[in-house]
């Protein structure tokens, strides 16, 4: 039985008509007190609660009620409803303990998709499941490792992505955070339908919302035919947005309403269009301290981790070390035809002690460059010794000492001293930093570099 608790007969009536008509079983109240003799007497699987039940839409008395749901009874999940002017009441709703928030005026098939995923997340029991038995149920093919908090994240995914859940997957650079989404994806009713990734770090802002949203012919100078945007292209799938944090204040507004309305407009377009995607985001920030420092919209936070992932680093899975390495040389032998090049025991024992800031990729990199310098047949210690300490050693003489410097302050600095090297041609400057020039142009607005757009 679903409760819908909100002062307005108008609103509960069609709620439970909605609802009703997809199968649920419903009840209604009027007031916090109506709201408890319920509770008293029976237990929702889900609640609806309006936040406003006065004129002055303070929220007062809905926060007060969810204060005391979720003292009385925290296992029930709460869906908040509110109008857009109030969605920062819906905010301090989900601080409390609320699961998920709708806006007014709210759509049918998103608020019914949202009830099913919670009902859906709240039925699974948490379970320990071994590699074998995932295997047996999932699929995780291309992502490596026995390593028990592996397998405990590996056991979340297979869980959530049979949902609709937004999901947000945070762990430092290179632990596999592309592979975690393309596994939620590849394991989720939308599986047979696109996925798309999107790496938002290499998106500049003034590009955000042709690149996301489309555009339509001639809504700039160089619009000469009509573009789909990325959501457009999910429709129906999934949509993986890497590197979320990077994104300015301006752009997260756009995206958190195209993530609470569903619908958008291409560039230089006034006609909405609806989309339905399944939302993963990922990030090697900090999202809660961004939000504390005003850099990170608490809205768009709570609305993009309904379920966080978090990835462990690869050194506290070392024992995944050997399988990874291991898996990365039987790629390589297809790929460089060395069908016989092997690992010495010794070498993956010493590869375990690796403390690899890098992860993964680090990892990855290190074998490959070692297969490939290494005319030996059998790798050992001493190959993978000269391979890891190549343009290490010089660099670790040239770092200024830790807490003198700030990591932007050093992103800066080194910005500016490609800038000046080539000349502020943009494509060599990117090439030489490792990003892509859309992420130069991000990273040159942000710190106020001055470049000219003709120098490519």
């Amino acid at each position: 039985m679903l409760l819908i608790v909100d002062d307005d007969i108008a609103i509960r009536t069609s709620l439970a008509l909605l609802l009703k008509k997809e199968g649920f079983s419903v009840q209604g109240a009027g007031s916090p007190e109506e709201a408890f003799e319920v509770l008293r007497t029976v237990r929702p699987e889900l609640i609806l609660l309006d936040l406003n039940f006065s004129i002055e839409t303070s929220g007062k008395e809905g926060m007060q009620l969810l204060q005391r749901i979720k003292k009385s009874y925290p296992a029930i999940p709460v869906i908040l409803i509110t109008g857009w002017g109030t969605i920062d009441l819906a905010v301090k709703g989900m601080k409390e303990g609320a699961t998920d928030f709708i806006t007014k005026p709210w759509q049918n098939e998103y608020l019914i998709q949202s009830v099913r995923t919670i009902l859906n997340l709240a039925a699974q029991e948490p379970q320990s499941d071994s590699r074998r038995k995932l295997e047996q149920k999932y699929h995780f093919e291309n992502i490596v490792g026995q390593d028990a908090k592996l397998l405990d994240i590996l056991g979340t995914v297979g869980r959530v992505a049979a949902t609709d859940a937004p999901v947000l997957i945070t762990g430092e650079s290179g632990t596999g955070k592309e592979l975690i989404a393309e596994a939620i994806h590849s394991n989720s009713k939308r599986k047979a339908r696109p996925f798309v990734k999107v790496n938002l770090g290499g998106i500049s802002s003034t590009l955000f919302e042709s690149e996301l949203f489309g555009h339509v012919r001639g809504a700039f100078t160089d619009a000469k035919s009509d573009r789909l945007g990325r959501f457009e292209m999910a429709h129906k799938g999934s949509i993986f947005l890497d590197e979320i944090g990077e994104l300015d204040l301006s752009s997260q507004v756009k995206l958190l309403r195209v993530l609470q309305e569903r619908t958008f407009e291409p560039l230089g377009s006034s006609k909405s269009r609806t989309v339905d995607v399944r939302i993963i985001c990922a990030t090697n920030r900090n999202l809660e301290e961004m939000v504390a420092n005003g850099t990170f919209r608490e809205d768009l936070y709570y609305r993009i981790n309904l379920i966080t992932v978090k990835l462990p680093a690869l050194r506290e899975r070392p024992d995944d070390i050997p399988l990874l390495s291991g898996f990365f040389v039987n790629n390589l032998k297809i790929i460089y035809q060395r069908p016989d090049i092997t690992i010495s025991p010794a070498a993956l024992k010493w590869l375990k002690t690796l403390q690899l800031q890098g992860n993964i990729r680090q990892l990855k990199n290190l074998v490959e460059r070692t297969v490939l310098l290494s005319s030996k047949d059998v790798l050992d210690i001493a190959d993978f010794q000269k391979n890891l300490t190549v343009g290490q050693s010089a660099a670790a003489k040239n770092l200024p000492e830790v807490g003198s410097v700030t990591l932007e302050e050093m992103e800066y600095q080194m910005i500016a001293r490609a800038m000046q090297f080539h000349q502020n041609k943009i494509s060599k400057v990117a090439r030489s930093l490792g990003i892509t020039r859309f992420a130069l142009y991000r990273r040159l607005e942000k710190y106020g570099i001055s470049f000219d757009p003709d120098e490519q």
